[in-house]
């Protein structure tokens, strides 16, 4: 049983250093074009299947019609993933207006 457990633990962390990082970026309207940004973390559990709090683009952008979206997982959001072994995780969110 100690075997399995084991055995278990060494696939989970080996996957999690294999994941890379990503970065999804979107426009609405013609984009950004003042260059002033605004980020938020978005918090999950379990690997990102339960969302406890994430951000709202359109929000952080405020009144402004154009703006970039970028969301990431970060080295430092990874990090935080690998240390409590998935169980709680994070992205980043940043819109330039």
């Amino acid at each position: 049983m100690r075997k399995c457990l084991t055995i278990s633990l060494l696939i989970i962390w080996i996957s999690s250093l294999l994941s890379s990082c990503y970065s999804v970026t979107y426009k609405i309207g013609k984009g950004s074009r003042l260059g002033l940004k605004v980020s938020q973390k978005n918090h999950y559990l379990i690997y990102g299947l339960a969302p406890i709090r994430t951000s709202n683009p359109a929000r952080m952008a405020g009144s402004v019609s154009d703006y970039t979206v970028n969301t990431q997982h970060t080295f430092v959001d990874g990090l935080i993933s690998a240390l409590t072994l998935g169980i709680y995780s994070t992205t980043t969110t940043t819109v330039t207006k």
